[in-house]
């Protein structure tokens, strides 16, 4: 794709348009406009959002931008998300975002006008041609864009053209380290309506779970089970939502001691674990998070029950250390305690004491959760890992063992295991939440759900 002189994308094998072509295109088009009631999902929150940031930054110009396309090869551009703090701020989560920038323009001693700088519609009139010619803005070929006045209808922001964005001194979301920081620590607690649509990804989650135990025996079959395990999945999420939150990892047998394994070529064998760490995404980009360990035979032999107790007797621990005041690092010091003590009793470790169970483990035991699956991450060490929980945190608890297929210092029978656990939770007036509790934690519950699934 190459920029045109008149300013359109045009694609290299684009055939020329003749000027009887250009006049027959911009006539007889009938109005379509959007409906007057239309409206943002998040239209009634986004206000005090805003209004929480520009306290933050009196008299200072603010500028948080979307993103830009990214080209994923030749003239193809990888799917577009807008920034999850852009989103935050206007509630547009839509692919086509691409460009734009909403500026908090001081206004007065302390506040902040909004003023949302995007790329109308396009007219089909006055020649014109980017509503047909453009592939990567154009009408036709990636669908309606609002134009000015409906865009404010949608958000409730004053809205601008791009191209009168300009470029006075200002604070940028993404190159201002402080704003960028500010924007993440706004969002560690969330708001009822963010609770509301992380339950709903939740459980989206759970159903795209269910449609996997029913996929299985054609998954077990197939050279590439893991493959079709991510598609099933991937199937839910983009009917149900936006898509995943993250890379699913199907991962079974020894794939599962490979923390981020998103690979997802491997066959399934009957007798291994299927680790299974996967999240929808909803349209409004809030995302679940989660992960269930599955016997692919639907039972669990002694030594996977073995291994998957005690990760579950860990993830019992860290969910009850659970409340508002706690250390954030309490859940994570709590379940790895039972990991430790566990691994010394199988006489993997000669004590519980130290950190050298961290060879089988490995990772933290969970992270925020929100708009991004490793939520907030840009906040000060002291408002986050180092901070305290606050009521109307959602945040993930999952614990792991990872037991890697060439590790000497493990019995043969363990080695080549790999189980994590993982829920999401809000954190509430006196403990937390359990957002996820639809999918079964137990050795009997898991077993007996997938029965009923696969006999179903």
């Amino acid at each position: 794709m190459t920029d045109h002189p008149s300013g359109l994308h045009i694609g290299s094998h684009d055939l020329p348009v003749s000027a009887e072509l250009s006049r027959f295109m911009a006539a007889d088009w009938a109005a379509s406009p959007l409906p007057d009631t239309a409206r943002v999902p998040a239209h009634s929150v986004t206000p005090a959002r805003r209004a929480r940031l520009s306290a933050l930054f009196p008299g200072e110009r603010l500028v948080v931008p979307a993103g830009e396309l990214k080209v994923r090869s030749n003239d193809c551009d990888h799917r577009f998300r807008p920034h999850s703090a852009y989103a935050w701020l206007t509630g547009l989560t839509g692919e086509d975002q691409v460009g734009h920038v909403l500026v908090l323009e001081p206004a007065g001693p302390s506040g902040h006008e909004a003023v949302l700088h995007l790329r109308p519609r396009s007219p089909r009139a006055g020649g014109n041609e980017e509503f047909y010619r453009d592939r990567r803005y154009g009408e036709f070929w990636v669908g309606r864009r609002p134009d000015l006045a409906e865009a404010e209808r949608l958000t409730g922001i004053r809205c601008a053209h791009l191209d009168t964005l300009g470029a006075p001194p200002a604070r940028d979301a993404s190159t201002d380290p402080e704003l960028a920081r500010a924007l993440s620590e706004l969002r560690l607690v969330k708001d009822a309506w963010e609770v509301d649509q992380l339950q709903r990804a939740v459980d989206h989650t759970t159903a795209g779970f269910e449609d996997v135990v029913r996929a299985l025996p054609r998954a077990l079959a197939h050279p590439r089970g893991e493959r079709w395990i991510e598609g099933v999945f991937g199937l839910r999420a983009r009917a149900e939502g936006n898509g995943t939150g993250y890379d699913t990892i199907a991962a079974s047998g020894a794939h599962a001691c490979v923390l981020h394994w998103i690979r997802n070529d491997g066959r399934l064998n009957g007798d291994d674990l299927l680790l299974l760490d996967a999240g929808v995404e909803t349209d409004t980009l809030y995302t679940a998070d989660i992960t269930r360990t599955l016997p692919l035979s639907g039972r669990f032999s002694p030594v996977q029950r073995q291994v998957y107790e005690l990760v579950l007797a860990a993830q019992d621990a860290g969910m009850a250390a659970l409340r508002p005041g706690a250390s954030f690092r309490d859940f994570h010091r709590a379940g790895m305690r039972v990991i430790a003590e566990g691994l010394a009793e199988w006489g993997v470790l000669k004590d519980a004491r130290g950190d050298l169970h961290r060879r089988y483990t490995l990772c933290s035991s969970g992270h925020m959760l929100g708009l991004d699956v490793h939520d907030c991450a840009r906040a000060r060490a002291d408002a986050y890992l180092d901070g305290v929980l606050e009521e109307g945190q959602v945040l993930t608890v999952e614990p792991g063992l990872y037991l890697q297929p060439d590790d000497e210092t493990l019995p043969v029978e363990l080695r080549g295991i790999g189980v994590r656990i993982e829920d999401d939770l809000v954190i509430t007036s006196d403990g937390a939440r359990l957002m996820s509790a639809a999918l079964p934690r137990t050795v009997a519950g898991i077993e007996e759900w997938m029965g009923t699934l696969l006999e179903g």
